[in-house]
């Protein structure tokens, strides 16, 4: 039973961890080459693809952590696996407090109805994506850590 929730932990927390990697490789390190219309569609797509999915994918990548942590015998395990948990939730925390604010925000633009300062909200959300990236993928390093 352990291994299949670690199992599960892990995968979850693989896909979350790509799922935030992703789009700043392919995509978010050229945003500030994006006229403001294709910034405005971008955001709108990849919120409508990647919002429902996340919003279950991240807590119960979560969850599966903690659970996972509860049977774990070895103290190193928990040394790799509570900091792991803690990454992952200040991912969570940056995607609640900061860059869906900023989205849904940016879905209510148009072309015709554009803040004038539309890029310090832009660069805002990128900096933050980067915070975010960067945690998961800290999180995912010592996860995977606890079985090497």
């Amino acid at each position: 039973m352990t291994r299949l929730i670690n199992l599960i932990a892990t995968f979850l927390l693989m896909l979350v961890t790509g799922i935030f990697w992703g789009p700043w490789f392919a995509l978010t390190r050229s945003l500030s080459m994006f006229e403001p219309a294709e910034f405005i569609k971008i955001t709108k797509i990849l919120s409508k693809n990647l919002g429902p999915t996340m919003q279950f994918l991240l807590p119960g990548a979560i969850l599966t952590m903690i659970t996972a942590t509860c049977f774990y015998q070895q103290t190193s395990s928990l040394y790799l696996s509570l900091p792991a948990i803690a990454l992952i939730v200040i991912a969570l925390i940056i995607t609640v407090a900061v860059e869906v604010p900023i989205v849904k925000n940016v879905e209510q633009w148009t072309d015709a109805i554009l803040p004038a300062n539309w890029q310090v909200k832009r660069d805002r959300w990128l900096k933050f994506h980067v915070f975010r990236v960067l945690s998961a993928i800290l999180s995912f390093a010592l996860w995977i850590a606890i079985f090497i």
